[in-house]
C-alpha cells in the first residue's frame, strides 16, 4: 500500500497524515458523527491514516457522502432534513451546503420574516443580547479622564 501526502476527497485536499475520522471532518458539511458513520458503514479502519486510502475507498467515501441515506444512515444524522424546495431529507457538502444556506437567508429576507429582517439589518439573528455586544463602528459617548480635563 502506498502512502499519499495529500488525498482529494469531495473536491477537498486532505492531509494524508491525519486519522481517517478527523480527516473527513475537513470537508465542509461533514462533522465527527457523519464521519464516524461513514467509517462504520463502509467498514474502514478508524485508526487508518487518510494517506493509506486506496482509490476505490476514496470513491466509496465520496458516494457515501453524496447520499448517506442510501446506505441506511438515519434521517436525524443528515444536515438538510425536509428541504424547503423538495421536502426530502438530504445531506449537503462543500459548495452545495454554502449555496443552500445563502438561498435560505435570501428567502427569509425576501419574505420579510423576523430572521430575514435581522439578517438584512446586520443584527444578531438567534436571540442574543445586543445591548452591549455586536457593536460596530467607533466608540460613541465615552470620554477618558484626561480628555475630560483638557476641555
Amino acid at each position: 500500500m502506498s502512502f499519499r501526502h495529500i488525498v482529494r476527497i469531495a473536491n477537498v485536499d486532505i492531509n494524508g497524515e491525519l486519522p481517517l475520522g478527523y480527516g473527513l471532518t475537513k470537508i465542509r458539511g461533514v462533522g465527527p458523527r457523519i464521519a464516524h458513520a461513514c467509517i462504520v458503514v463502509l467498514d474502514l479502519d478508524p485508526r487508518m491514516r487518510v494517506g493509506y486510502l486506496s482509490d476505490e475507498d476514496v470513491s466509496r467515501i465520496e458516494e457515501f457522502l453524496k447520499d448517506p441515506a442510501k446506505f441506511g444512515v438515519p434521517a436525524w444524522l443528515l444536515n438538510r432534513r425536509k428541504d424547503y424546495e423538495t421536502g426530502e431529507d438530504r445531506h449537503l457538502i462543500g459548495s452545495d451546503l454554502i449555496f443552500a444556506a445563502r438561498q435560505d437567508i435570501e428567502r427569509e429576507v425576501r419574505i420579510r420574516s423576523w430572521r430575514g429582517i435581522r439578517h438584512s439589518l446586520g443584527l444578531k439573528v438567534r436571540g442574543q443580547r445586543t445591548h452591549t455586544t455586536g457593536r460596530v463602528g467607533p466608540v460613541v459617548g465615552v470620554t477618558k479622564g484626561k480628555a475630560k480635563q483638557q476641555k
